[in-house]
């Protein structure tokens, strides 16, 4: 959706930085390379170079969905979204990818993975390209750069704010590498151009720059206000405190046992609960096609821009729309996208299912989209897809039931950050010691549910608020959002043999898997290129 334009053109920053990260190896794919002084003499050019910033998040190369501006990685496999999708939901209990055969999806969903896996490269890739691309960004507006173009007051008001959404956008690419990889290259916008090796950041010492950005960077952000149309999908104060309190309640994983941070996750969730965020009555309105208008504005904190016309692209809610379809049901008309899908690329594994149909109590709630008839609950064979239930939760139709702009791309914009997830992330952060108010926690979840339901009937009690509760409570409103590795990390289920899913270490029933998978391994590509570049242990 186009509530601000993201410039194709200004990917054009992507040719004053090509070099700037050595770990990468990318190609400009436009001829026409302009000198950066040339490009920012119309004041103008500042608003597409920030929007070039936002616009990786979405799109993976100049020259329409099928071109990738780093070299050697698949349009699709490439994509910010799509890559985090399938490192954070992918690798769980929760969805399952039908044709195995495609580059690298079989050793993700079934958790052996190594170094040359592709769909981790696009990942380590992209978020590295995010961040090279805000140094640039930086680079070019300090206030010597400013000075020397003769750049007015007014615009440098305007300019001083999007440096601090890019210093937040480069935040989140550091979140990222620090969730999933541990560990990654290090540059500034204070290192030089050109052919630069970043040194090696561990874990520590990247909460701890993450956490310094994020705060330096408050007031100078935009104030919290979903209502405003015009700065709709742009980074706010709201952003930046939800990365905080997500790096404070995972603490303890990134820093190691007994460094918690729970009371400052639940400070931070205070804040963002008492600001101007508020739940949209419909729960399946923050993932339809209109969701920057029907009210889910309003809940959604962070979202990143699909745009059928505008921002095409082979992930994004494109990829998980197309992928709900049945390939025995060719459903897709009725989300809004081609009748095919995209083949019956995706399904949900047992165990997710099992959270809603286990019991009748959650029949009638909203988040319950499964697709269960003429379906078996099992997934005896991966290939096979007219088994296992399948998952009508994004659409792209818009609230009134029309479809969006295009059958192919998707206009639903994905909710990266939710109000939702803060009410959850409260919750936790008091039952783990954090502060707080249990009655209050209790009535967070109790808000949730109530929306889901239409109703009290599957209120809990404070005694039912447990963290036992909270991890299949977190995966019931957060599915397919890209939090569900993390969560069970956090939770201490993701490796080991206490919690074994269909097909987790490969076999149908699931197998135990060893710590080293609690990370990602670091490409053998981007340590060939960056030597700075350890390994994580196991790989």
């Amino acid at each position: 959706m186009k509530l601000y334009k993201l410039f194709l053109f200004a990917f054009l920053f992507i040719g004053l930085c090509i070099a700037c990260e050595g770990d990468l190896d990318t190609e400009l794919e436009d001829d026409d390379e302009l000198l950066a002084d040339d490009f920012f003499s119309n004041p103008d050019a500042y608003k597409q170079a920030i929007a070039g910033v936002y616009a990786n998040l979405s799109l993976t190369g100049l020259d329409g969905a099928g071109s990738s501006n780093i070299q050697g990685l698949d349009a699709g496999t490439g994509q910010y979204m799509r890559g985090l999708f399938n490192l954070q939901n992918l690798s769980t209990d929760e969805v399952i990818f039908t044709f195995e055969n495609d580059p690298g999806i079989r050793e993700i969903q079934r958790n052996a993975w190594s170094a040359n896996n592709p769909l981790i490269l696009g990942v380590f890739a992209r978020a590295t390209f995010q961040i090279a691309l805000a140094n640039e960004f930086l680079r070019q507006t300090t206030s010597a750069a400013l000075d020397s173009r003769g750049v007015n007051e007014t615009t440098r008001n305007e300019v001083n704010t999007f440096r601090a959404e890019a210093r937040v956008l480069r935040a989140l690419a550091y979140y990222h590498l620090m969730d999933l990889f541990g560990r990654a290259p290090f540059l500034t916008e204070n290192d030089p151009v050109g052919f630069v090796q970043g040194e090696e950041i561990l874990r520590p010492e990247l909460f701890a720059f993450i956490e310094e950005e994020l705060l330096a960077v408050e007031n100078e952000l935009l104030d919290i206000n979903p209502g405003d149309a015009s700065t709709y999908g742009r980074v706010n104060k709201g952003v930046a405190k939800m990365i905080l309190a997500k790096i404070y309640l995972n603490a303890e994983v990134y820093l190691g046992s007994g460094n918690n941070r729970y009371d400052d996750c639940l400070t931070v969730c205070d804040e963002l609960i008492n600001s101007a965020y508020s739940l949209t009555p419909n729960y399946l309105f923050n993932f339809l096609a209109d969701n920057n208008t029907n009210g889910a504005q309003n809940e959604i904190i962070f979202p990143v821009i699909n745009d059928g016309v505008n921002t095409q692209n082979f992930g994004g809610t494109t990829i998980i729309i197309q992928g709900e379809v049945g390939g025995p049901e060719q459903n897709g008309e009725s989300l809004g996208v081609q009748a095919g899908g995209f083949g019956g690329l995706f399904r949900v594994r047992r165990q997710f299912a099992e959270l809603f149909v286990n019991t009748t109590l959650f029949e009638n709630d909203d988040r319950n989209t499964l697709i269960t008839q003429d379906r078996t609950i099992e997934i005896n064979d991966i290939g096979d897809n007219a088994t296992g239930f399948l998952i009508t939760k994004y659409s792209n139709l818009t609230s009134s039931g029309e479809p969006g702009s295009d059958a192919t791309f998707t206009d639903t914009d994905f909710p990266l950050f939710r109000l939702a997830d803060v009410y959850l992330m409260y919750a936790e952060a008091h039952l783990r010691g954090g502060g707080g108010d249990l009655a209050t926690a209790t009535g967070f979840i109790n808000d949730l549910r109530e929306r889901s339901f239409g109703d009290t009937t599957a209120n809990i009690t404070s005694d039912e608020l447990t963290l036992d509760f909270l991890i299949d409570e977190r995966s019931r409103e957060l599915y397919w959002e890209s939090h569900r590795r993390q969560d069970l990390i956090r939770f201490g289920l993701y490796t080991g043999g206490v919690y074994n899913w269909s097909y987790k270490g490969g076999p149908q029933n699931g197998s135990a898997i060893s710590e080293n998978f609690k990370l990602f391994p670091i490409p053998e590509s981007s340590r060939a290129t960056n030597t700075n570049l350890g390994q994580n242990p196991g790989y």
